[in-house]
């Protein structure tokens, strides 16, 4: 019997390995086939070394950016700045998010359902979160427009477009939810409108401390996890603000929502907006690639200082500005990019303010306003002696500590020592300014296949 039972488990076990795809072999755990899309509107910035720093003249013997032999990996950049239309669909879907979940929880409240019609047609669009993946109740608690509810997990209904003509509302209630908690209050209206209370648009997202995670010797996971909670609009204010006894005010009243600059690269928006507003491009992008039963794409992030560098030398060795250099005027007599040429005279490059994203000449990565129209932030933190220790491999002085971020480029409102790729600049992360913008980067793990 004993016998009979041996053979019959080495008859199975022979089965088993006939049947094999592997026939026995060490082939791997076998996944999907990865076919990744070239990022829309982004540039491949192939991986190589350079000199990072100012191998020129220091004109303002700052004396912080000595020359670095480094090497970065291949990553995605945007070819322009993240302009005024890009950022509006940003804060768009945040609006967007807070009034639908605002109308479902009052039908909730309410008891009315998408057959009653009017706000009911809000309603969540299923109160049982059983049915909900875990995928769907994570999203769902950590990247929304709100912060605690208390319906959390409950999924909104998209379908079902939002009326924001005034004179549309479908009952009293929608009513209630748009002008109360939507809008500014009637005291602080005039001219007749009542504009959205952009106080109130905030995005909440969660992020984890790698960096913090790898170098901790104890503590669990969900002590490095973080969460952001913060206002998302553009500070308008900063037209005002950064020039005193200046006249700005049609900066002020129009540059950020009207369509006449929808190509002009957002500013008045900090850091840490930047760094939110790339976590939900990264979000906005997985949640159709999870729709369409996708693999999902690696996050969007701010370039690192290196990074940022190595893109503006757009592959010329050496080179004072993107183009090369060292001057800032073409053989034709043509300014090659946005600043300010000379002492009180910011129309001289025919600008004086900002430019489209895509005005000027490319550098050589195609890549669009790396010197000039407004400086950009970038991940890593500033440091005036970071260049001294910092890795030559993809190197990133990066401290959630230090408050001081590098931005880089030089802005409309620049002499030209602060257009050359290697000079360097910081502003705190909490601050915004009319002449600082950014751009995003995503790293490059492969090209599609483009025989399937």
């Amino acid at each position: 019997m004993k016998k009979l039972l041996l053979s019959s488990i080495a008859f199975v076990f022979l089965l088993s390995s006939c049947g094999s795809k592997t026939k026995g072999e060490l082939v791997g755990a076998q996944g999907k086939k990865w076919y990744p899309e070239k990022p829309y509107g982004m540039e491949l910035i192939p991986r190589g070394a350079f000199i990072m720093g100012k191998s020129e003249e220091d004109q303002a013997q700052a004396q912080n950016a000595p020359t670095k032999t480094v090497t970065v990996r291949s990553f995605y950049m945007d070819d322009t700045e993240i302009t005024n239309s890009e950022y509006r669909q940003f804060v768009e879907w945040v609006k967007d998010s807070i009034a639908r979940t605002k109308l479902a929880i009052l039908a909730d409240e309410l008891g009315l359902g998408p057959d009653d019609g009017g706000i009911g047609e809000y309603a969540f669009k299923d109160a049982d979160t059983t049915k909900l993946s875990a995928y769907d109740k994570y999203m769902l608690n950590n990247y929304s427009g709100m912060g605690e509810t208390g319906y959390e997990g409950r999924a909104l209904n998209r379908r079902v477009d939002l009326i924001w003509d005034i004179s549309k509302y479908p009952d009293e209630y929608y009513t209630e939810v748009m002008v109360d908690s939507m809008y500014l209050p009637e005291e602080e209206s005039y001219n007749g409108q009542r504009n959205i209370d952009v106080t109130k648009l905030k995005y909440k997202y969660t992020w984890m401390d790698i960096e913090a995670a790898a170098r901790a010797k104890k503590g669990s996971r969900k002590d490095f996890i973080k969460q952001e909670e913060l206002e998302i609009y553009p500070d308008t204010t900063v037209w005002i603000k950064d020039f005193s006894y200046s006249y700005n005010e049609p900066m002020h009243n129009d540059y950020f929502w009207h369509d006449a600059y929808s190509d002009y690269p957002v500013v008045g928006v900090s850091w840490q907006q930047a760094q939110a507003f790339c976590n939900w491009r990264t979000k906005f992008k997985n949640d159709d690639q999870k729709s369409r039963s996708k693999q999902f794409v690696n996050r969007f992030r701010l370039p690192t200082e290196a990074e940022w560098e190595y893109a503006a030398r757009g592959g010329i060795e050496g080179g004072t500005y993107p183009w090369g250099g060292p001057y800032v005027i073409s053989d034709t007599g043509c300014f090659m990019a946005n600043f300010k040429p000379q002492r009180g005279d910011y129309a001289a490059d025919q600008a004086l303010y900002t430019v489209e994203a895509k005005a000027y000449e490319p550098n050589d990565y195609n890549l669009y306003n790396m010197a000039g129209n407004v400086s950009e932030w970038t991940n890593s933190s500033y440091d005036p002696n970071s260049y001294e220790y910092v890795s030559t491999m993809n190197p990133n002085a990066e401290s959630t500590n230090n408050a001081r971020k590098v931005i880089r480029g030089g802005s409309w409102k620049d002499v030209a020592y602060f257009l050359q790729v290697s000079t360097r600049d910081y502003e705190y992360q909490d601050s915004a300014r009319s002449y600082i913008g950014f751009r995003t980067v995503q790293d490059y793990m492969g090209e599609e296949d483009s025989t399937n």
